[in-house]
């Protein structure tokens, strides 16, 4: 394998995207929380609190998410000054410890997503179950 600058100048885009898309994430979840607390302050109700809950394992996911893809993001700063100073074989493990750190956060994200999708089944068992009581009528 040929490697020079532009090996790890490739990852530079993506994971710049993949840093701003982390960063609307994050300000998604920042409003939620926002909005669940209040919520929760006035109402007192159980689900609401199992969605903060929820939030608070997702922010912290999405911090390490973001971590772990600025450590990829350094890492490849690091690899380019070193191809610049002619130390491939070093530049080649900084290049590999960028591709691991990137690993993790790929993995960091794809358990958040789940989460995500769990807090969206609370919310959709909410419904379901305001439906049934208003077809049936509350329960006694």
């Amino acid at each position: 394998m040929d490697f020079n600058i532009t090996t790890p100048a490739l990852l530079f885009s993506a994971i710049s995207l993949w840093m701003l898309a982390f960063t609307n994430r994050f300000l998604a979840v920042a409003n939620l929380v926002r909005q669940f607390t209040a919520l929760y302050v006035e109402t007192r109700d159980e689900g609401i609190y199992r969605q903060l809950n929820n939030f608070r394992i997702r922010l912290a996911l999405i911090k390490y998410t973001q971590f772990f893809g600025v450590l990829s993001f350094l890492f490849c700063v690091v690899c380019m000054f070193l191809i610049f100073s002619g130390l491939i074989l070093a530049a080649e493990a900084v290049f590999g410890a960028s591709l691991v750190a990137l690993m993790v956060s790929l993995g960091l994200s794809l358990a958040e997503v789940f989460l995500s999708i769990d807090a969206l089944k609370l919310e959709l068992e909410k419904t379901e179950k305001a439906h049934r009581e208003s077809v049936r009528g509350p329960r006694p």
